[in-house]
């Protein structure tokens, strides 16, 4: 694969890298994942081929050195000949829909634009993935819903829950352990791998991660192994018709044994060869901001591993989402470099941010991460089920009926930073900020004012603290209420300032 050669990139390649100084470093990655719809839904005028090569050029000298290019959910956006496409008539009738009559424009244009970006890559240095979706369900409940093919609507033995009528998308998603599943799933891989010849191939297990029987997954993980030694060999077979290296990489849930018990036995398939990325992620609800390299690093990976977020946080599941701004995806970086994760970074949903041709500029160099502002956020782990015998994290929504401890992750402090919290509360009739009380590490705060909320309709509180409050890694912050009617606490986070 080639590699960008760029001073930017070199800063970041050397912070990225700094724990292996003495060893070889691992490669490193800045991965943009573009998913199965975002370039179908922008304006039909950049249907085009020029318009498709400005995007990738768009993304040239910038820290960005893969593009993982997302071509299916359930149905693909190019005309394939063993799925459906995207504009295929659901039901007797086309998709009445921009992503559909888009994808079409492009095909009876004679324009593929998974051709045309993997090409464009190459020009600016930027090594091209396919990433494929292993089980989507968006919208499973919808009938007829376009984004969904026939084979699933026609054959719901296959399904996790046979027939279901209803309940979460994900009883409707393919059972792996099923052979009809498996051999369905390949096709799309040898497809993928036939028409174009990229550096890699992504299996993406996150969407939407439950792949096996309803409390079986673990028992029948062997299913989704068995799957990724036969991806293998197609991989091994196509480099040897293409003359070079294709990676195989997996995107899997942030914890090694939460992903094993859910199925996907990632640090199984690094020990027989099968995978040469793993990237631990989220779901959707909430980029992780308390991930642990170390723990798939105990649990024998040896492969390369990238830490994933997506484009928004909460505190829990049941809790408002919010887009990542800058701040907090300086703060993310901060913290996934601190938790060990030193081989890059990948970005899912980012395309569709406001703030992403910031962040693929964003200087995250170790001399400039000294003064970049932080938003350290309380989040939480988000996966889609777990056992009884683990927890999410959820440290959030609290009721202030006393005084109440959240410990969020804050990488390491610059020594000259100014040091504030961040809340919001519900309940927000008669509010009154000398009702608040905070405490960081033992320390109590200086000041108390009330700020712009960051979930819409609650209240907003900032307390201020000196810079010894705060330490390295994990803080705890401590909240009270002085009187009044309990208020219900939403979201916190830390903020790290750095004088001008």
């Amino acid at each position: 694969m080639e590699l960008k050669k760029l001073s930017h990139a070199a800063l970041i390649l050397l912070f990225f890298c700094l724990r292996s100084a003495l060893a070889d470093a691992p490669a490193h990655y800045f991965v943009i994942n573009e998913d199965n719809d975002h370039y179908f839904k922008l304006d039909s005028s950049l249907m085009t081929l020029d318009a498709l090569e400005k995007y990738i050029d768009s993304m040239s000298e910038t820290n960005v050195t893969h593009f993982f290019m997302c071509a299916n959910g359930q149905r693909t956006s190019y005309r394939t000949s063993v799925w459906e496409a995207i504009w295929d008539d659901v039901g007797g009738r086309a998709p009445d829909d921009i992503w559909p009559r888009n994808a079409k424009k492009l095909f009876d244009a004679g324009i593929d634009p998974y051709s045309v970006w993997v090409k464009r890559c190459r020009k600016n240095g930027i090594s091209a993935w396919m990433s494929m979706r292993m089980n989507d369900v968006h919208f499973a409940t919808v009938k007829n819903y376009f984004r969904n093919m026939e084979f699933w609507r026609n054959n719901p033995h296959l399904w996790r829950v046979p027939g279901a009528t209803g309940g979460a998308w994900t009883d409707f998603a393919f059972d792996y352990s099923k052979e009809e599943v498996r051999n369905f799933s390949k096709k799309l891989v040898r497809e993928l791998l036939e028409r174009y010849d990229v550096d890699g191939l992504e299996l993406d297990w996150m969407r939407f991660c439950l792949h096996l029987p309803p409390k079986k997954a673990y028992q029948m993980r062997s299913a989704l192994t068995g799957f990724v030694r036969d991806v293998k060999g197609i991989v091994s077979e196509f480099e040897k018709r293409r003359g070079h290296k294709i990676g195989l990489g997996v995107r899997v849930p942030v914890d090694p044994q939460m992903s094993a018990w859910m199925g996907m036995d990632a640090v199984e398939w690094d020990k027989e060869g099968l995978v040469d990325l793993v990237v631990a992620s989220c779901f959707f609800s909430s980029t992780d901001f308390d991930m642990s390299a170390k723990k798939w690093r105990e649990a024998g990976l040896k492969a390369p591993l990238l830490c994933a977020a997506d484009n928004g946080v909460c505190a829990a599941l049941k809790l408002r989402r919010v887009d990542m701004d800058v701040p907090m995806y300086n703060a993310w970086v901060a913290n996934m470099i601190y938790a060990g994760f030193d081989n890059g970074v990948y970005l899912f949903n980012l395309v569709y941010s406001r703030h992403f041709a910031d962040v693929i500029r964003a200087d995250w160099s170790p001399a400039a991460m000294e003064s970049l502002p932080r938003r350290h956020v309380l989040t939480f782990h988000d996966y889609m089920e777990v056992p009884h015998t683990s927890k999410k994290c959820e440290q959030l929504p609290r009721l202030l009926d006393k005084p109440v401890g959240l410990e969020i992750q804050c990488a390491k402090i610059p020594r000259t930073a100014s040091v504030s919290a961040r809340v919001d509360f519900k309940n927000a009739a008669d509010f009154d900020t000398s009702k608040f009380s905070a405490i960081l590490n033992g320390q109590k705060c200086k000041f108390v004012v009330e700020c712009d909320p960051v979930l819409k309709g609650r209240r907003g509180v900032r307390f201020g603290f000196d810079r010894s409050a705060a330490k390295d890694g994990a803080n705890l912050l401590e909240i009270s209420q002085l009187g009044g009617s309990a208020r219900t606490l939403e979201w916190a986070e830390v903020e790290i300032n750095l004088p001008r």
